[in-house]
């Protein structure tokens, strides 16, 4: 005999993630990719500055190569809390069963 009273398959499913944690982690490494790209950008380009273009930029090398490593470290900084945010965001995607219900007979 089967018993369907009390039963919910809602219960089953994962909840959602309702926090604004994960959200303002996925922001943060979104404005760290971006300035991690300018930064880059504003190293190689004094790097390059031979070009007439670039001729009011008046960096030295040591410091375009700084430039050029900190955006470089920003931009991979940015894209792992971004990775780790999105992650954390999408969460479980299967039914919420204990491992006893998932073990084969």
């Amino acid at each position: 005999m089967k018993r369907t009273d009390g039963f919910d398959a809602r219960r089953l499913r994962p909840r959602q993630h309702r926090s604004w944690g994960s959200r303002l982690g996925a922001a943060l490494g979104l404005l760290l990719i971006i300035s991690g790209v300018i930064i880059t950008a504003t190293g190689v380009a004094s790097l390059f500055s031979g070009i007439e273009l670039f001729a009011s930029m008046s960096l030295n090398k040591e410091a375009a190569v700084t430039l050029l490593t900190l955006g470089l470290g920003l931009l991979l900084l940015g894209v792992f809390i971004r990775h780790r945010a999105r992650r954390r965001m999408q969460g479980p995607s299967g039914l919420s069963l204990s491992p006893r219900l998932k073990k084969r007979r």
